[in-house]
Formats: C-alpha cells, structure tokens, sequence
C-alpha cells in the first residue's frame, strides 16, 4: 500500500470526470496521481501484435493528454499503459494504491438500465477502496457525505471512511441505518404488530448510535445527521445518495470469487449509482 490514487482511464467522457475527483482528493489530502489505461480484448490472433501495439501508443498519447489537462499545482502525476484484461489489470494495481478511481457511464436513476458487471468486479475484487465515479455532475448543487451503517466491521470500514471524506470536504456526514422487517408468507399487505415495528426502529437506532460513538471525538466540528428508516437498504441509501455529494458502502471480501461478487447491498448501490460512490472493505 501507498498513497498512489489509480485511476483507471478510458476514451469515454466519464473519464474526465474520475481524474477530476481524483485530483481534488490528491489536493485535499496528498499523494500522487498515476493514470492507468488497459488495453483488453486480444486473443492472440495472427497479426494480433500490430494492433495490440498500435492500440497501446494511441492509449499513451490520450494519457498524456489527460495529463496537460490537469491545472492543480504540486501533484505529481505518472502514466502507464499496459495490454491485458482490464479488470484483472485494475485489481492487481489496486495492490499498490490506497484508492481506485473508475469511470462509469451511467447517469443517474431514471436514465437507462442498471451497469453491467466489470465495475462490480473491479470493486469486489480491490485491495483498497474504490470509488466509482457516475457521468453526472455531483458539484456544487449538491451536499453531504452519505454512509451505510449496520454495525458490522466492514460498515465500521467504511463509516470512518466517510467521516475522513466529509471533514475534507466540509459536509455533513450523513449516517443511514435500514431495518427491514422478516418477510412472512401470506402477509401480502405488510401488516405487522406495532410493538414489533417500534423495536425494530429502536434496535437499529441504538446499532447506529453506537457506531457513530466514537466519531465526535475525532472529527469535533463534523455535523452529523442520523437517518433511520425501515425499508430495503440499497433503495434507501441511493434514494439519499441523490442529492450528496459522495455515498459510501462497506462490503466483505470473499476470497477467490470476491473478484465476482459483492455482496447484494452493496452491489445493488453500483448498479444505479445516484452520485459518486465508494466502496471500502
């Protein structure tokens, strides 16, 4: 691990926008910069090697433009170029960064169907956190850093993450925690005994509060808004993440095939990215 942030970079627009977080967050709290472009899809065909290495230059001299474009003083910034899978490519150098930045094209809910697979792999396989960045623009109309909290470990992960984003930022950190009541055959119009309903809520409340003990001592001028709300966590925290300028998610790994899975909340949130989301194990 070191404080390079990797961003994986494309020919889509979206790209432009995951190198322009990755520099406000490179300004924000130090470290350096390197633009990684991967050129996938050879299979070793006869005169393979001429379009391979035709391919390569082109994604070297798109690289080096991406870099003149970036204005912010004191950041260093490096290229590389390499040929391979790019999902495979992207986990193996999240190994040596403490961030991963990707692109997705994406633009928000109620603009098309949810994203395929490669960014979903991409984060459940990183051995750093990933934040996936959305074609919309998550700037100055919107406000607040919303987290996903259910008193695990993982969530414990990705809360203290959230706060360090939400100081550096100056946002309010939003912390939302979803009970969800136990789903009964036959209970088609969802009726539950109040009793029942009100302990769920203040169970999931107290889970909260807990998690959120430590933070005021560390971060003593962060405003902190609780939120919680029965209903289907990835539903809930992407319905908030609307108008926040940054969600973030905690999901477990799961050895060999975590570069396949993520787990379903989490996975469910990448799938209808509703602004600039990171994900932390």
């Amino acid at each position: 691990m070191n404080d390079a942030i990797i961003v994986g970079v494309t020919d889509a627009a979206v790209s432009e926008r995951a190198i322009d977080w990755a520099v406000r967050r490179a300004v924000d709290r130090g470290g350096r910069i390197e633009l990684l472009s991967v050129v996938g899809g050879a299979i070793g065909a006869v005169g393979e090697d001429a379009v391979v290495s035709d391919a390569l230059r082109a994604a070297e001299a798109m690289l080096e433009d991406r870099v003149r474009d970036i204005t912010a003083d004191g950041i260093e910034v490096t290229t590389r170029t390499e040929a391979g899978n790019p999902v495979a490519a992207l986990i193996e150098a999240s190994r040596y960064a403490s961030l991963l930045v990707i692109g997705s094209d994406y633009r928000g809910p109620g603009t098309g169907h949810a994203r395929g697979a490669h960014g979903v792999r991409i984060a459940a396989g990183a051995h750093c956190p990933v934040v996936v960045v959305p074609d919309v623009d998550a700037g100055a109309d919107r406000n607040g850093v919303i987290v996903g909290v259910d008193g695990s470990p993982v969530s414990e992960h990705a809360l203290r993450f959230a706060a360090a984003e939400a100081d550096r930022l100056r946002e309010k950190l939003i912390a939302v925690s979803v009970w969800t009541p136990v789903v009964a055959p036959r209970n088609d119009f969802a009726v539950y005994p109040d009793l029942y309903l009100e302990n769920m809520q203040a169970a999931t409340e107290e889970v909260l509060a807990l998690a959120l003990a430590g933070i005021a001592s560390d971060y003593p001028d962060l405003t902190v808004e609780r939120v919680v709300e029965q209903g289907y966590p990835s539903q809930v925290i992407n319905t908030h993440a609307e108008n926040a300028r940054l969600a973030v998610v905690g999901t477990h790994g799961r050895g060999a095939i975590a570069r396949f899975l993520l787990g379903s909340i989490s996975q469910e949130v990448l799938a209808r990215l509703a602004t600039v989301t990171a994900v932390v194990r």
